[in-house]
């Protein structure tokens, strides 16, 4: 089975025409999962998205509708195709009203159904092998990332403008890129810019261009990033950040689809798509008298919002798998791997700093691993997490008593008796400890102590005595 393969969940309680239908969804190239009420189906949903839902209506407990409806509240994009043997015209009616796709009425034509199933999965955007090949470089097995790639889909079929909300490090410039892959747009440029990064001053003269002389150093013309994007998509990434000033010359240039150069009073019509980006609450901005409201609508047309790494931990294990692959080719450590421990602890960290820092996390352990296998420990160090997780009271006790031993032993360079007096036992419980924990006294007899070390065990001892 192609692993770009559309994914249908098919649900029905008839086993013998549930088997048949998977059978020939199957034989039509499509990865089919087969499940016999509609409770298992919203389990499915949990656990991995599909690309379309084929449902029977009549079932015992949830039937279709209602399966739908629990759908359109978890996945309002999903869509939906309802079979039944008990099928109306009203019931047809209703249901698709309701947004179900298709309404098909046993015993229907193989041929009927393969017609719906293949138009549900194009308009949805999901119909072959093109549908994974343009958010290649987004490695997730996530419900709610799914989903967002789902509506990332659909609407960069138009020329609406989105903006991307999510915490820095989530991959916001990753998704507009994706979004520029699957529109029209594809096949012109594709160009980001950072609106936070650059001064105030040189911003409008990056985004506009500036005609020769227009301020000291413009020796000549220059294209600006919406020239250079013309055709294609320019991405505006931490637009929250853009000075006031810009804001306005900005909203002109998206209402009019004309730009003027810096030191220029003649318009240039330019045709670009804009996808932005924040990790900022514009709204916020917008009360506070930093951010337009008038700008904040056109370029939020459509919203996307990127989940924190923390709200999608089980894409972490993919993650971190990928980058090691990736990062051990760059350092020629082909075998590295990451150990249990390191991936339990991977997965409950918190991750402020998202896929960034967790990228970032895998190289540093990359680089300093000294074994084939990455230790918990060189992960613990790579993400700054301060103290270690709490010692149990039975084990930091016994690795108290360990150094302790250690220390006096070390002390009185292995002498016993000497020990044994400092440590205010006498020798048969003294060594009985020393036996415990694995040391012998022999180990620190040519250990060279600190005089001061040994005029205090020579003072402890002369005390007890």
């Amino acid at each position: 089975m192609d692993r770009n393969a559309p994914k249908i969940l098919l649900v029905d309680d008839d086993k013998d025409l549930l088997q048949l239908i998977a059978m020939r969804l199957g034989a039509a190239g499509y990865a089919v999962r087969a499940v016999e009420s509609a409770e298992s189906a919203l389990a499915c949903l949990v656990a991995e998205r599909p690309q379309l839902v084929v449902t029977d209506l009549r079932m015992q407990g949830m039937d279709g509708l209602a399966l739908f409806d629990a759908i359109r509240r978890e996945a309002p994009g999903l869509p939906v195709v309802i079979l039944t043997a008990h099928g109306t015209i009203p019931e047809a009616v209703a249901a698709t009203r309701r947004g179900v796709f298709g309404f098909l009425t046993k015993p229907f034509d193989g041929q009927v159904l393969l017609d719906t199933v293949a138009d549900a999965l194009r308009l949805s955007g999901a119909s072959g092998a093109d549908s994974a090949n343009w958010h290649s470089g987004i490695i997730t097995r996530s419900p709610a990332m799914e989903s967002l790639l789902e509506q990332a889909h659909r609407v960069a079929a138009s020329d609406a403008s989105i903006c991307i909300f999510g915490p820095s490090g989530t991959g916001k410039e990753l998704l507009a890129r994706a979004i520029h892959r699957a529109s029209r747009r594809a096949t012109a440029p594709f160009v980001a810019v950072n609106c936070g990064a650059i001064p105030e001053g040189l911003l409008e003269s990056e985004l506009f261009g500036h005609r020769k002389g227009a301020f000291t150093g413009a020796t000549q013309d220059r294209r600006g990033l919406f020239q250079a994007a013309e055709g294609g998509t320019l991405f505006l990434d931490e637009v929250g950040d853009m000075p006031l000033a810009l804001q306005v010359k900005l909203l002109r240039a998206l209402e009019e689809r004309t730009i003027r150069s810096v030191g220029s009073s003649e318009p240039a019509a330019v045709d670009v798509r804009i996808v932005s980006a924040t990790h900022r609450r514009l709204e916020e901005r917008i009360a506070a008298g930093e951010f337009r409201e008038d700008l904040y609508y056109r370029l939020n047309v459509v919203k996307l919002v990127l989940p924190a790494l923390a709200e999608r931990r089980e894409d972490i294990p993919l993650l971190a798998g990928d980058f090691l692959v990736r990062l051990a080719e760059r350092y020629s450590r082909p075998r590295l791997a990451l150990s249990p421990e390191a991936m339990e602890f991977l997965v409950a960290a918190p991750w402020p700093g998202n896929v960034r820092q967790l990228l970032n996390v895998i190289e540093q352990s990359v680089a300093l691993a000294a074994t084939e296998v990455i230790p918990a420990s060189l992960v613990r160090q790579a993400l700054d997490s301060g103290a270690p997780p709490l010692t149990p009271l039975d084990a930091a006790r016994r690795a108290f008593e360990r150094d302790y031993l250690a220390r006096i032993l070390k002390i009185t360079r292995g002498n016993v008796a000497q020990a044994a007096r400092l440590a205010g036992r006498n020798r048969t419980e003294f060594y009985r400890l020393l036996e415990r924990h694995a040391l012998e006294p022999g180990m620190f007899k040519a250990s060279r102590a600190h005089d001061g070390e040994t005029s205090e065990a020579s003072r402890v001892s002369r005390v007890r005595s």
